[in-house]
C-alpha cells in the first residue's frame, strides 16, 4: 500500500485458488466469505444488519493496509459490507453498506510470528472455525445451528433457509458433515484483489485536462463576470425585468453543466489510464470525485466513535466492480456511482475487535 498521503494505489480483480485468499495469508479480496483478520470477538448478528431491512449485510471486500512501524497496526485490514436486497437501495444513501476495521500485532495469538510462505499446506490450523462459530451461509458470526444436526450454524433465519437449499438439505439428509459449508447463493463472486502503484501518466493526464478547462474558463470570463452581476442583483431585490429574460438562467444552468462536466471529464481520464480499476487507496489523502453534488463537508464525517479522532479518507470503491458482483435482476439492480472510506485519523486500539467505521456513497444524478 501506499505510505499515507502520498501517491495512489489502484485495485484489480483477479482469480486465484481459493486456499490463497484464507486469513492466514492476509489477502485482500472481493466476495466470497470475509478472511476475518482477528479470529475471535466478531461482531454479532445484530452488528452485522442492513439498517432498512435488518437482513444480514454481506461481505463486499476487504482490504489489507498495514501500518508496519507500529507494532499494534502491524497486521490491519478494512471490511465492507453491503445489502443483498435491491429495494433498500437509494441515491446517495449508505446505510445499505457498513466498514470494519481490525488490526493485530504481530506477535498475537492467531497467526506466526514469520510471514506466510505461498504454500496451501502452510499453518492449515490458522482458521476461523478453531475461534469463532460462523455463519455456513455468509461467514457472519452465527450463534443458531441446524436443528437436525446440531453441526452447521448460522446468522439468522433467512441464510439457514438459503443455505439448506444450496447445499445443507442434501448433506444433512445423507449424514455427511465432512463438509458443512458447501455452495451459498447469498455470496458475491470471489477475486483476489491486487493493488499495485497508479502511475504517474494518470496524474499528468488529469493535469492536461483540467489545463484545457481553463482554458475555456478564460474565454468565457466576460460571461462569467455578466452572470455574477445578475446574481449579486438578484439576491438584492434589484434584477427588476432583466430577471425576466429566460437565456440568462440557460447561461447559469449551461455554466453549472460545465463545472460538473470538467469533474467528471477528469474522474474518467484518470480511470482510462489504469482500466479495469476498481478500487482507489491512498490514506489521508484525497478521493477522485464523480461530481462537485453530494460530497461531504468536515461536519459530514463523523469522529471515531472509540478515540473522538477525525476520520480522513482511506479508500474507494468504483462503479467499475459492479461488473464483477453478478448483482443485476430483472426488477431491480444495486448501483452506486463511488464508495469512499473514511477510517479513524489515529487507527486506534481502543474498543471491540472490529470497529465501525465510515462510508459516503455518491451517486451520478440521472
Amino acid at each position: 500500500m501506499a505510505k499515507e498521503g502520498t501517491r495512489v494505489d489502484v485495485g484489480f480483480v483477479d482469480e486465484v485458488e481459493s486456499w490463497k485468499l484464507d486469513s492466514r495469508f492476509f489477502p485482500s479480496k472481493v466476495g466470497g466469505r470475509p478472511a476475518w483478520l482477528h479470529l475471535s470477538q466478531l461482531p454479532s448478528s445484530k452488528e452485522m444488519e442492513c439498517e432498512k431491512c435488518h437482513e444480514p449485510c454481506i461481505f463486499l471486500c476487504q482490504v489489507y493496509a498495514p501500518i508496519e512501524i507500529r507494532d499494534d497496526c502491524f497486521h490491519r485490514t478494512l471490511f465492507v459490507f453491503m445489502c443483498r436486497n435491491a429495494k433498500c437501495y437509494s441515491s446517495n444513501d449508505n446505510s445499505c453498506f457498513l466498514v470494519l476495521r481490525s488490526q493485530l500485532r504481530r506477535q498475537n495469538e492467531f497467526y506466526p510470528f514469520d510471514p506466510p510462505e505461498d504454500s496451501e499446506n502452510w499453518h492449515p490450523e490458522c482458521k476461523i472455525d478453531k475461534w469463532s462459530d460462523v455463519c455456513a451461509a455468509c461467514g457472519n458470526s452465527g450463534s443458531s445451528h441446524c436443528g437436525r444436526c446440531k453441526k452447521v450454524k448460522y446468522c439468522s433465519r433467512n441464510h439457514q433457509v438459503l443455505h439448506w437449499r444450496d447445499h445443507h438439505k442434501q448433506a444433512c439428509t445423507a449424514g455427511d458433515h465432512g463438509n458443512v459449508i458447501g455452495k451459498s447463493s447469498c455470496l458475491l463472486p470471489e477475486y483476489e484483489l491486487i493493488v499495485e502503484p497508479e502511475g504517474d501518466d494518470a496524474v499528468d493526464g488529469v493535469k492536461s485536462v483540467d489545463s484545457d478547462c481553463d482554458e475555456d474558463d478564460d474565454n468565457d470570463e466576460a460571461e462569467k463576470a455578466r452572470l455574477k452581476e445578475f446574481e449579486n442583483l438578484q439576491l438584492e431585490g434589484k434584477a427588476g425585468t432583466f430577471a425576466e429574460d429566460d437565456t440568462v438562467d440557460a447561461d447559469l444552468l449551461q455554466m453549472a453543466a460545465f463545472d460538473e462536466d470538467k469533474i467528471f471529464k477528469s474522474f474518467k481520464t484518470r480511470i482510462a489510464y489504469n482500466p479495469g480499476q476498481v478500487l482507489r487507496y491512498q490514506q489521508n489523502g484525497e478521493p477522485l470525485w464523480l461530481s462537485d453534488d453530494h460530497r461531504p463537508s468536515d461536519a459530514d464525517i463523523p469522529p471515531c466513535t472509540h478515540c473522538g479522532s477525525p476520520r480522513v479518507f482511506e479508500f474507494q470503491i468504483l462503479p467499475q466492480l459492479l461488473n464483477h458482483l453478478s448483482l443485476d435482476n430483472v426488477d431491480q439492480s444495486i448501483d452506486w456511482g463511488i464508495l469512499v472510506v473514511y477510517t479513524c485519523e489515529r487507527s486506534c486500539t481502543e474498543g471491540p475487535a472490529y470497529k465501525r467505521e465510515f462510508l459516503w456513497k455518491q451517486d451520478i444524478n440521472a
